[in-house]
């Protein structure tokens, strides 16, 4: 397909290849550490009150670090840092990085510590369902892992300042040392604070929180030294660089706040619903981002600089081609793991977490979560993408304003699913797979009308086949849970993970043989593209 846009130099080519091979192995990697976290936390301390009180007590800073560390600070630091660079040197680059990491330093000090202050009154405005020895455990827990914001926002301003000089490899990784350090340090404090890991046991776990964003932050700082940076304390604020991040974090920040204001709606919904309900939609939410973190991701980070050079260009027929083929491929490569999680959910949850405290019925519990937010997967992954293209145009309010409308929706839905329908945790994570779907389709019809079209006709080709080679596939799940999978619950282990690893692979080939059958374009370019890599000399 001709996109407009000039070859690119084979140093260019490999370099960028590679870079997106390294980040999407290594937020897969991330992704599965965090999975084995919290089956680690699910063996040793169940399903029920406990981990709710741990759950909700990290999901405070977690917010915050999405809010900032890896998402509006992180992007807008990465662009002027980068622009400063090209145009006024290392020196330059450095003495803004200096003055950024102390503003950060003392604002996000600042929220910690007032958020160690009002620990208690957080809790019970989030978690209002909680009981008083409860939410006295979450507010013990959340005064221990505030720091933690701190710690992996200076993570993400050391992984930007690497990123910019085409430093990738140990910045994409970091994150796995946070949960490799949470998981080792968490268990081993616990174990010495108690040894049966009763709720006590949770302070070693929260600690071990602290040992990991330590770490996240400390296997960078080698490398960035290498590169000449020495941190020194800047309060000289009035710049034009740190006026550039603040004003570019604007829009991000504030649709980010309103991503995490819903997740915090959802907590507070949750904390009504009993022991449970906010662990169960936790460890379903994670396995739902493995596909999102594999595909979504990869292809957001890839897709982005490519749609900015096109818009600098002023190639806007290419723009709309590249932006239409990025979400087909995204479509294409999230049906099937919708289909798969929402099949095979239950059986999914129990090989994965069904082990120690966490049994059969938290894990049906947690598998019927999972099918639910699977509804959303693909919307979700598309807005990767989707979003990238308004911020290429400059159009960053545009993806601000219509998340005000999903603030709306998923309390709406919260209270139709959930009080209205009495369908408990699954309303709630019904609620977030429709508003996510809601989501990327006002986005799409909105960035449809800006282009003057998006090669809909083709989409919906797209989908016709996709839908028809998913069938097939559904049709493999829906006997194998029948036969193989039909007593998943009290199946010993090993032919319970067999029997799920088999139906996972004929599935997938009875959805590629079909999709070869019906020849999706999209389909053979991504074997083309797998077969090319393969044949690549190392």
């Amino acid at each position: 397909m001709n996109s407009g846009i000039e070859p690119k130099s084979p140093r260019t080519e490999r370099l960028n290849t590679k870079a997106a091979g390294i980040i999407g192995l290594a937020v897969m990697c991330s992704r599965v550490l965090g999975l084995v976290r919290e089956q680690v936390c699910a063996a040793l301390f169940g399903g029920g009150g406990a981990m709710d009180a741990f759950t909700a007590a990290f999901r405070i800073p977690n917010l915050l670090r999405d809010l900032f560390a890896e998402g509006a600070l992180s992007t807008a630091f990465v662009t002027t840092f980068t622009k400063t660079i090209a145009r006024s040197g290392d020196d330059a680059a450095w003495r803004l990085a200096n003055k950024v990491a102390t503003l950060t330093l003392v604002v996000l000090g600042s929220i910690c510590l007032a958020g160690m202050v009002f620990s208690s009154q957080l809790v019970g405005l989030l978690a209002p369902g909680f009981g008083p020895e409860k939410a006295a455990l979450t507010a013990q827990l959340t005064r221990i892992m505030f720091p933690f914001i701190v710690m992996v926002s200076m993570a993400a301003l050391v992984m930007g300042m690497l990123n910019s000089k085409s430093v990738f490899g140990i910045p994409a990784m970091a994150s796995s040392f946070f949960n490799i350090g949470s998981i080792v340090g968490g268990v081993t404090l616990g174990a010495w604070i108690d040894p049966d890991f009763g709720p006590r046991a949770l302070v070693g776990l929260a600690i071990g929180t602290l040992i990991g964003g330590a770490l996240q932050l400390a296997v960078q700082l080698p490398p960035l030294s290498g590169l000449g940076f020495k941190y020194s304390p800047d309060f000289r604020w009035r710049d034009p660089g740190v006026n550039s991040i603040l004003m570019l974090m604007g829009p991000s920040v504030i649709a980010a706040s309103t991503t995490q204001f819903n997740v915090l709606v959802n907590s507070m919904f949750a904390s009504t619903l009993g022991d449970g309900a906010i662990f169960w939609l936790a460890i379903a939410f994670r396995l739902m981002q493995l596909p999102l973190g594999l595909f979504g991701v990869a292809l957001g980070t890839v897709t982005l600089p490519l749609l900015s050079r096109l818009v600098v260009a002023g190639q806007m027929i290419g723009f709309r081609a590249e932006l239409a083929r990025a979400m087909r491929l995204m479509f294409l490569l999230t049906v099937p793991s919708t289909i798969g999680l929402m099949m095979l959910a239950e059986p999914i949850i129990s090989v994965l977490y069904q082990h120690g405290r966490f049994g059969a019925n938290e894990a049906a519990q947690a598998g019927g979560a999972l099918r639910f937010y699977a509804i959303g997967l693909a919307g979700y992954a598309a807005l990767k993408v989707l979003v990238n293209a308004f911020y290429a145009l400059d159009r960053r309010k545009t993806p601000m304003l219509v998340s005000f409308l999903a603030v709306g929706l998923n309390l709406l839905f919260n209270w139709v699913f959930t009080f209205r329908l009495h369908w408990g945790h699954l309303g709630l994570a019904f609620s977030t797979g429709c508003v996510a779907t809601t989501n990327f389709a006002v986005l799409y019809v909105l960035m449809y009308r800006q282009l003057g079209g998006l090669e809909t006709r083709r989409m919906a080709v797209l989908l016709g086949k996709a839908a028809i080679a998913g069938a097939a596939l559904a049709a493999v799940c829906a006997v194998s849970t029948h036969w193989l999978l039909s007593d998943w619950a009290t199946q010993a282990l090993v032919r319970k993970t067999a029997a799920l690893f088999a139906t996972m692979t004929v599935g997938g080939l009875v959805f590629l043989g079909v999709g070869a059958a019906l020849r999706i374009e999209e389909l053979h370019e991504v074997i083309a593209a797998v077969k090319r890599r393969l044949r690549r000399p190392q």
